[in-house]
């Protein structure tokens, strides 16, 4: 019988990445990083205005406050900035 084969290809298409605390990063590609998040088109950054560097600040208090996380994606080898549920 076929049925007992067993089916990895699922977990394979679901892969959320790997958690890297902010901290273990190294701040020029920290940094980078924020600076490519706080940049790319449809931002919420609404009105706000603000120098490059006042957003950078935010950014990294949110990552003192626990509210956001860099992520590694294993499929693409990117690493973004996203909330912390």
């Amino acid at each position: 019988m076929t049925r007992n084969k067993p089916t990895n290809h699922q977990t394979d298409h679901h892969e959320e990445g790997v958690d890297v605390p902010y901290q273990d990063v190294n701040p020029e590609t920290l940094r980078n990083l924020i600076e490519e998040f706080v940049s790319r088109d449809g931002s919420d950054w609404g009105d706000a205005g603000g120098t490059m560097e006042a957003k950078i600040d935010q950014v990294l208090r949110q990552f003192k406050a626990g509210k956001i996380k860099v992520v590694f994606d294993l499929a693409s080898q990117t690493a973004n900035i996203v909330p912390k549920l």
